[in-house]
């Protein structure tokens, strides 16, 4: 006799307890591997079978570089305006709008202080879901006030990059950033408190022309797209074939424009560890 019998014919379960499967219990890799997604968190985010470094916000890498995710975020309330009254396909401040809705964020970069194993670090991580990471005025500031903060109180500063660069609808306000941020940055230098810059996927555009690529050590994940314009554009302004794996990190490692490429489950030793060698301090 078999172990399950069915003694009532039909379906019988009320339709108030039927359980749909939850999303997001798989994630699928653009090499086409399955991951569950609680082994994924884990694993820092990354795919264990392909090493695929999987897109993530400010919570994540706060989470991952912070001890025990204890910090005091920076200028939180701080939002944009839509000064110029752009619209394109929808007015810019509904854009504003919806993307705080969506995100539960104010704007495209939060900034936050607290302790990485056991010493004290100023952290700007962009969140890419924010209209693409996009820089305006806000994202300017906000890196400005931070590198404040790190001059006024002598910690370490950390720029983490995920961007598709200069934010439109905000013209000459969102171009104005670039230098608005680098001459912190020099400021930070010439006060001589170390700056890494760590490059995510994608860093691009104005982001790349400016503080990305700025730090005392330049770092990235493994795969990030790292680059100015895009590679269409590149190829269409030079008439040239591009090179295979142009814009990767691995790339742009070989050409001299990073340091190095760290993987997300060694990134808080290794970020404290160039941290502690620049400041010639003893090696946590």
């Amino acid at each position: 006799m078999a172990w399950f019998k069915r003694t009532e014919k039909g379906i019988t379960t009320a339709t108030e307890d039927k359980k749909d499967v939850p999303k997001g219990l798989w994630y699928k890799s653009p090499t086409g591997k399955i991951v569950d997604a609680d082994e994924l968190a884990r694993n820092f985010y990354v795919s264990p079978e392909d090493g695929y470094h999987v897109r993530i916000g400010s919570k994540e890498y706060f989470n991952i570089l912070f001890d025990d995710n204890e910090f005091k975020e920076l200028d939180k309330d701080i939002t944009s305006k839509d000064t110029l009254k752009f619209v394109d396909t929808k007015k810019y401040g509904d854009r504003l709008k919806d993307a705080m809705e969506k995100t539960k964020l104010k704007d495209a970069v939060r900034t936050a202080v607290g302790k990485s194993k056991g010493k004290d670090i100023v952290i700007a991580c962009m969140d890419f879901a924010f209209i693409g990471g996009s820089m305006g005025a806000v994202v300017g500031e906000k890196i400005a006030r931070a590198i404040d903060h790190s001059i006024k109180n002598r910690i370490p500063f950390l720029m983490i990059s995920k961007s598709g660069g200069a934010r439109m609808m905000e013209a000459a306000y969102s171009l104005m950033q670039l230098a608005k941020t680098s001459a912190k940055l020099a400021q930070l230098a010439d006060a001589g408190i170390p700056y890494i810059s760590l490059c995510t996927d994608p860093t691009t555009g104005g982001t790349t022309a400016s503080y990305a690529m700025l730090g005392d050590v330049n770092i990235s994940e493994p795969g990030a797209l790292i680059g100015f314009a895009g590679p269409r554009v590149v190829k269409d302004t030079t008439g040239k074939e591009l090179p295979e794996g142009f814009q990767t990190a691995e790339f742009v490692l070989e050409h001299g424009f990073l340091d190095f490429i760290t993987p997300r489950k060694e990134l808080k030793d290794k970020i404290n560890l160039y941290l502690d060698l620049i400041q010639n301090g003893p090696i946590r």
